[in-house]
This record gives C-alpha cells, structure tokens and sequence, in this order.
C-alpha cells in the first residue's frame, strides 16, 4: 500500500503544469542591437567633432563589434539558454564606449592608428570576448569550479607573486604589479582576484558553519572564536604584503575587502566586518606612517592644488567641472590635458564631454550589472553559486567605487582601472571573464528546475563514462 500511494503521488507530481520559463534571449539580442548602435553613434559623433566628417571606419567598427555580439548571443542560446538577458548589451556598451573615448584621446594627442591605444583595446576586446566565449562553452556547470579549490588559490597566489619576479616584474609609476615579456605587458593581479574570489566561495561554502559560532562578547557585540580568526588574518596580512611590496593600494583594499565581504554574506556576522575595517584602518595608517608613496597619495588627496604636488588629480577634477551638467560634447573637449586620460581617468575624460548626465548614466550601467550578479546571487540554488556570483559583482562594486573615489576625491587615488571603460588589455579580459562567470551561474539559477535536474544527470552519466 505504501508503495502504491508513493507511486500514485509521483503521478500526481508528473502531472502538474507550469508555465513555461521564458529565457529572455530576444530581448537580449534587442538590447544587444541598441548598444551597438550608441557605440556606433558615439563614434559617428567623435568623427564629426574633430574631422567634420562620418569616420570612413565605421561600418568596419559596427560589423567588428556585432559579429563578436551576435556570436557571443548565439553560444548563450547554444549553452546557456536562460542565462541573465541583461548583462551582454550592458557589458557591450561599456566595452565600446571606451573605445570610443579611447579613439577620440588618440586624435587629441595625434596618435596614428598603429601608434595609438584605440586599436590594441579593439584587439584587446576581441580577445577577451572569446575567451568569454571559451569559458561558457567550456563550464557547463559552475559547481565544478569546487573541485579545484587549492589550485584556484595557489594559482592566485603565483599570479600575485609574479610581478615580483626580477626577470618579469616590471615597476611602472611606483607600482610593481606588472610583468613583461619582450613588448608584452600584462597585469596578472586582474586575474588572481578571480582565482582567489571562487577560492574564498569554495572555501567558505565548506567551513561557514564553524565561522558563523559565537565566541565572547564585548560591550554586548559578539565576537567570533579566537580559533576562527585565522582564515581574516592570512588575507589581511596577504593584502598587507601587496601593499608592501607591489605598493598597490588599489589591489590590497580590493582582495581584502573582497573576502571580508564574502565571509560576512557566508556567515551573517557582523562583526566580521567589523574586524576587518579595524584591521584595513590599522594597516593602513601604519603602511601611511612608512611609506613615501602613500604619504604622497594622502597629500595629493587632501589638497590637489598644493605646491610640489602631482596636478593629475587636479586637471581631472577641472575637466569635469568644465562639462558641468551637459558635458562639451564628445570630441569637443580637452581630456588629453589629464596625465592618463584614457586609462586611469577616462572617468573624468568622460565627466567633461558627456557631462554630469552622462556620468550619471555610465554609473547607472553599472550599478545595472552589480544589480544583476547580485541576483544572480540571491537566485543560484547552491551555496557555492550564491557566493561566487555574489563576490563577483562586489568585486566589481568595489572596484568602481575605489576608481570612481579616487579622482572625485571621496577617497585617495589608488590606481585602479574602470572596469571595461580604461585602456589595458588584463583588466578588459578579467572583467568580460566576470560576466560570463555571473551568465553561466544565472542559466542555472533561472533555469527551470526539472530542466535543470535533466541536465545535471546527464552531465553526471557523461562524468562516469569518462571515468570509467
């Protein structure tokens, strides 16, 4: 009888009808089309500002730009059917508005085709959306990342490290965080925080329960366990030692403001993040205390119109108070008069030609793609999925934050780049790698639940062939 009722319930269950999941993808290809066509304008118009001419390019631009959209569009219908509709044209639009500001600071400074950095981004860009390409089609299910959870984390590490090598390490405006091979240069920090963002995921996916326990308490706040603090001491002496060596202030608040968030989304604990804006705070001021370079970036924070001072800062935040509300008018400003302009201030570069408008609406993008991978997050139906999406769009918050502070003088200047906007092919190819990371998570997060068993038995049959 029991048996018989169980079978008669699985019946019933078989039965049920749901309305079908929509999977969004023609309203991506819609919005991916209008992107195209603003990257397409924007160009138009530069070319009209500086030359009184189309550029004779532009049909070459527009059929570069969407035959790398509409394949990226076809592999997502191919492999990830339901993945988020919103994230490709945003993440499109980005990347060639800063090809386009990128081009038009090169016709300021008189920079031919072959000697400007529009063309290495164009390149740039190609590659990183293959790779994106490469990286949906190669993981067919984030959860697998989980099985190599030390690899991740001892490959972040060596990329951090590399740019110490003697050989290889190059040290560019204070900074020693690149390496180089012949003309080759290459951030590998860019990629080791992704490396090191699905470690922390994995990682607290398995011990939060212990992290979440509840040791003494102070003044009525609950402290974690003395045996706990061992996970935020190693990352905050590790960001402590990327500020020390490579003096990156950028990469050090960002790796360590990375992991003090995820454990607080993994555990729930506010004091977590308490601690760790105790340990930053301290590290901080006692790295200020010792360091020239810092000591200099505090200087130039608090007043950049002092003598004896870099006046990057300062011609960044007259150029935006020239484009007051409505910007000049792209290519009708003067950006290039900025240290920098098209990599780490084309924020500013973007300030004085599009105005406060436009800026407003560049940030709206992205807070549009922190929105999404969060949701991402909040809908992923695994621990693992929920905090890799989740660090991923902080980190990418962080990131804008840290840029965007930095030349408004909210916070000093750290040197980070703008996600997609700024000249430098490493951060360009890390961020489009962000974005198919959140797309292949949000096709399992709003992927139909009997679908998605489907596919995850079929995928487990396929594992046990291979292995037999």
């Amino acid at each position: 009888m029991p048996d018989r009722h169980r079978g008669e319930r699985l019946h019933l269950v078989s039965t049920v009808t749901t309305l079908p999941q929509r999977t969004r993808r023609n309203t991506e290809l819609v919005l991916l089309i209008f992107a195209i066509g603003i990257v397409l304008l924007a160009y138009a118009n530069v070319g009209l500002a500086t030359d009184g001419q189309v550029p004779t390019d532009l049909a070459t631009l527009g059929i570069g730009i969407g035959v790398l959209g509409l394949v990226f569009h076809l592999v997502l219908r191919w492999r990830a059917a339901y993945a988020d509709p919103l994230l490709l044209p945003m993440a499109t639009l980005l990347n060639g508005l800063g090809l386009v500001m990128i081009h038009r600071i090169d016709i300021a400074k008189d920079r031919t085709l072959g000697e400007g950095a529009a063309l290495k981004q164009l390149m740039w860009s190609g590659l990183s959306v293959a790779c994106a390409i490469g990286l949906i089609l190669l993981i067919r299910d984030h959860r697998r990342l989980t099985r190599y959870t030390f690899t991740m984390a001892l490959a972040g590490l060596l990329l951090l490290l590399l740019p110490l090598f003697p050989v290889i390490g190059k040290n560019i405006n204070g900074s020693r965080i690149w390496i180089g091979i012949g003309p080759f240069s290459f951030q590998p920090g860019e990629l080791a925080k992704i490396l090191l963002t699905i470690f922390f995921a994995s990682y607290l996916v398995a011990t939060r329960d212990a992290l979440s326990l509840v040791g003494r308490r102070v003044l009525g706040f609950p402290l974690p366990r003395a045996r706990d603090m061992g996970p935020i001491m190693i990352a905050w002496l590790a960001s402590l030692a990327v500020l020390v060596f490579q003096r990156d202030l950028g990469s050090s608040l960002l790796f360590f403001g990375l992991f003090v968030a995820m454990l607080y989304v993994a555990t729930e604990r506010r004091a977590w993040i308490a601690i760790g804006l105790l340990l930053f705070a301290g590290g901080a001021l006692v790295a200020w205390q010792l360091f020239s370079h810092l000591q200099q970036r505090v200087t130039l924070w608090l007043d950049p119109f002092a003598p004896g001072v870099s006046d990057q800062l300062a011609k960044g935040l007259m150029g935006m108070a020239s484009g007051g509300l409505l910007g000049k008018g792209l290519g009708q400003g003067r950006p290039q008069l900025t240290y920098y302009a098209e990599s780490d201030f084309i924020i500013p570069s973007f300030g004085e030609e599009l105005g406060l408008v436009g800026l407003m609406a560049i940030l709206a993008l992205y807070a549009l793609i922190v929105e999404r991978g969060l949701r991402t997050g909040i809908g992923a139906r695994d621990g693992f999925g929920k905090l890799l999406a989740t660090g991923l769009a902080f980190s990418l918050a962080l990131q804008i934050f840290v840029v965007v502070g930095g030349v408004t003088r909210v916070i000093p200047l750290t040197g980070l780049t703008t996600p997609f906007l700024s000249a430098g092919g490493s951060s360009l190819l890390a961020n489009w790698v962000i974005v198919a990371l959140l797309l292949r998570i949000s096709d399992q997060a709003r992927r139909p639940v009997d679908q998605a068993r489907v596919a995850q038995v079929g995928q487990d049959e396929t594992q046990v062939v291979r292995t037999r």
